[in-house]
């Protein structure tokens, strides 16, 4: 198996104090709201504070799906954070499909907290508000989630960890997901949980996207065709585009040259635009 690494050419320049890492080529406009893509792990307190200030401050309606997990108090402590936040919030329940597509309909913004991403999937679908998530995504709709909540918004979900590791053609599970970011496959809790295998695997099994690993408290602000990294860990990119696959059936060997590897850090920013 050859697995060629290459590290891209960024350009640097400051914000004030912060070095900023802008990846060369034009950006492109996709139409959209903004996302916080949390990597799981807590959310720091400067990111749900942009995220209710995205959401619109004090007029901010967020409501929580927290269909992700299982928990009988689930989306209750998310609530909390917002309302402690000046914003209002309220958990959505998917009993009612008509009451959960008017709340999501007169929402300023959607969190999506963590547990399974394709239980989550799952409800949203059974419920008929995938498309609905999608239309109000498009129309400007600012939308969150950390861990299974962030994993979701990808268009290829990665729904848990391969039975054994290797790099082998199709050993990563993909499913479909909301894909509000579909050029990227987001993974989380990326480096303490040491998920490189998992998302390299199914970065080639996808050519022409992007892979992002977002460590545990850390989040990407993704608006068009870039995202700013906030938090203290790091964000890991594998970027697929222009690389070569070696070609492999399912269960062989892959292998590919020129997959480019990428690592941001706070205040940081990286740019995908539409390859021409």
């Amino acid at each position: 198996m050859l697995v060629v690494l290459t590290v891209g050419v960024v350009s640097l320049w400051n914000i004030g104090r912060t070095p900023v890492a802008v990846w060369a080529g034009g950006e492109g406009k996709r139409p959209g709201g903004t996302l916080v893509v949390v990597g799981g792990g807590g959310i720091p307190a400067p990111v749900a504070s942009h995220f209710v200030g995205l959401a619109g401050g004090k007029s901010a309606r967020i409501m929580v799906l927290p269909q992700a997990s299982s928990r009988r108090d689930r989306g209750v402590s998310s609530v909390k954070m917002f309302k402690a936040l000046g914003a209002q919030a309220q958990v959505v329940s998917l009993e009612d499909s008509r009451r959960a597509k008017g709340q999501i309909e007169a929402a300023t913004a959607i969190w999506f907290p963590g547990g399974s991403q394709a239980a989550l999937h799952e409800a949203l679908d059974k419920a008929g508000l995938v498309e609905v998530i999608q239309q109000r995504h498009a129309a400007g709709l600012v939308i969150g989630g950390t861990s299974a909540g962030a994993a979701v918004m990808s268009s290829v979900m990665i729904p848990r960890s391969p039975e054994s590791p290797g790099l082998v053609a199709g050993n990563t599970p993909a499913i479909p997901g909301l894909g509000l970011v579909p050029e990227l496959i987001i993974d989380q809790h990326f480096v303490r949980r040491k998920r490189m295998n998992r998302l390299v695997g199914v970065v080639i099994d996808h050519p022409g996207l992007i892979g992002v690993g977002i460590g545990e408290s850390t989040a990407i602000i993704v608006s068009g065709r870039r995202f700013r990294v906030m938090g203290k860990n790091s964000v890991v990119v594998i970027d697929s585009r222009g690389a070569k696959s070696g070609g492999a059936d399912r269960g062989e060997r892959q292998s590919v040259r020129g997959l480019q590897l990428h690592v941001f850090r706070d205040g940081q920013e990286f740019r995908f635009p539409k390859k021409r």
